[in-house]
């Protein structure tokens, strides 16, 4: 039977985040969903939990910036004084390029923890959770996260 990650090996885990894989509506972006609701976190609760506080606005969500051309604290800024989710989709086209590369960004965003240093960090994280066995299933940076968050069993 694989195994599953031992209860707090990778901290806090905020079920709640959407998926790794489901695209902003608006744009077709994937990760966008998840970076917007960290920041709906924060303006809710003040700040993420540690175990996601290490990587917000860095990381992926920096990666996603930087393939549109723009800050992440230009993204949390928006999210922070809007007060619906309409106006949050307003401002953020206001921001984003017209052509925002879909297809292009989300190739390379499901391709994140492919490579050589990547498989490194998969597996040393997997081992951190007590699931070093579910190394050759768990092939990138997003299935990590679904693996952690209970949408890959």
């Amino acid at each position: 039977m694989p195994s599953t990650p031992i209860p707090g090996s990778s901290g806090d885990v905020l079920t709640s985040l959407p998926s790794a894989y489901a695209p902003h509506a608006a744009t077709g972006l994937l990760h966008l969903p998840r970076f917007l609701a960290k920041c709906r976190y924060v303006k809710q609760h003040g700040a993420l939990p540690p175990s996601y506080a290490k990587n917000y606005k860095r990381g992926c969500d920096r990666f996603l910036c930087q393939h549109l051309g723009i800050e992440p604290t230009a993204v949390e800024k928006i999210v922070l004084e809007s007060a619906s989710d309409e106006e949050i989709d307003a401002k953020l086209k206001s921001i984003l390029p017209a052509d925002v590369r879909a297809a292009q960004w989300n190739r390379r965003y499901v391709q994140m923890g492919m490579t050589e240093a990547g498989r490194g960090f998969i597996k040393e994280a997997l081992t951190a959770m007590g699931c070093a066995d579910r190394a050759e299933e768990i092939k990138s940076v997003p299935d990590l996260m679904e693996f952690d968050e209970g949408r890959i069993e």
